[in-house]
């Protein structure tokens, strides 16, 4: 049997132990990646990354605001940002969660 992403001819050439190792490391995700690394489309992917408060930043995500944004969809609570000063802080509330961290841990 096929994998999803076989038949996907945009999201060939992308293997899944790749995108596995990328998201064990912690890496950003780009659309084709995080299609693989989902199991969905690469249409769906595109789509999922123009939702509002989709954890996307300048086209990548990171695995684990995704996993953070789905839970809030199902209705669990995400855990809150560290806090540093006000405006760090201000600056940070715009990204998704990891780049926040990033941003923050700067």
């Amino acid at each position: 049997m096929k994998s999803r992403h076989t038949e996907d001819k945009q999201l060939q050439g992308i293997t899944l132990e790749a995108v596995l190792e990328k998201r064990r490391l912690d890496q950003a995700l780009n659309a084709k990646e995080f299609a693989v690394c989902a199991g969905v489309s690469y249409s769906t992917a595109r789509d999922w990354f123009h939702l509002v408060r989709f954890p996307v930043f300048r086209g990548v995500i990171f695995w684990q605001d995704f996993v953070q944004w789905r839970a809030g969809q199902n209705g669990f609570k995400n855990p809150s940002l560290p806090q540093r000063n006000g405006e760090t802080v201000a600056a940070a509330a715009t990204f998704p969660p990891r780049a926040a961290r990033i941003l923050l841990d700067a």
